[in-house]
């Protein structure tokens, strides 16, 4: 960056203010909060955020120095949330993406689930099971989710040939339950990112990125 495009010391200084004001700001709503979805929270995070980030900007483009700042983009934040103050009901939304690297594993993995079937005779139950998984993917996948719970399924994936892919899981506000069997054709269409009352994600893309700001903050350095 040239000399002529680079912010002045006193815009270092003006923005590092800025950063000062932004966190006196942000611990008084805090302090002041009305409940766990205070909107003056969120505008106040926010508002340190984006003061964080112009800091970070003019201190490297003027020193080429950086700040331990971790600032969240604007596509890894949820919309401001909408739903009710005190929800009445909840909604848990998980997804967990698999990839399924050893077929060979899966297939012995639920051969030996099939085997163990106690409802099937001890003289049918090798056909049976021979029937049931043979040598489909698709087959062996339904025994296996339908023998253990998903969560035990993440804990043991590499168990059965698979390999882990990104998860989340949104935990959404509702006014009430839905009648029984309401939306259980269409389970995931009504799920409102403005109801989401807090998420965690899983994903390489997070180490990657990590590595990518250790990389670029060492070059800067």
């Amino acid at each position: 960056m040239s000399d002529a495009s680079q912010p002045s010391a006193a815009e270092v200084r003006a923005a590092a203010d800025a950063v000062k004001a932004a966190l006196d700001r942000h611990l008084e709503a805090v302090e002041r909060r009305t409940g766990d979805d205070d909107p003056a929270v969120y505008d106040a995070f926010n508002a340190l955020a984006a003061a964080a980030e112009a800091y970070d900007e003019r201190l490297y483009d003027r020193y080429d120095e950086v700040t331990p700042f971790e600032i969240p983009g604007a596509d890894d934040s949820l919309p401001p949330y909408t739903g009710p103050e005190e929800p009445n009901a909840l909604s848990v939304l998980i997804r967990r993406d698999y990839a399924v690297v050893e077929p060979q594993r899966l297939l012995a993995q639920a051969q030996r689930i099939a085997d163990l079937d106690p409802e099937a005779d001890d003289s049918a139950k090798g056909d049976r099971a021979a029937a049931v998984v043979g040598t489909s993917v698709h087959a062996a996948l339904g025994v296996l989710f339908g023998e253990y719970e998903p969560d035990e399924i993440a804990s043991r994936h590499k168990e059965f040939g698979l390999e882990e892919g990104d998860s989340t899981l949104w935990v959404s506000a509702a006014d009430e339950l839905p009648e029984p069997g309401e939306w259980l054709s269409t389970p995931f269409d009504h799920a409102d990112p403005q109801r989401v009352v807090c998420r965690f994600d899983v994903s390489a893309v997070f180490d990657e990125d990590e590595l990518e700001d250790e990389d670029d903050h060492a070059g800067g350095s």
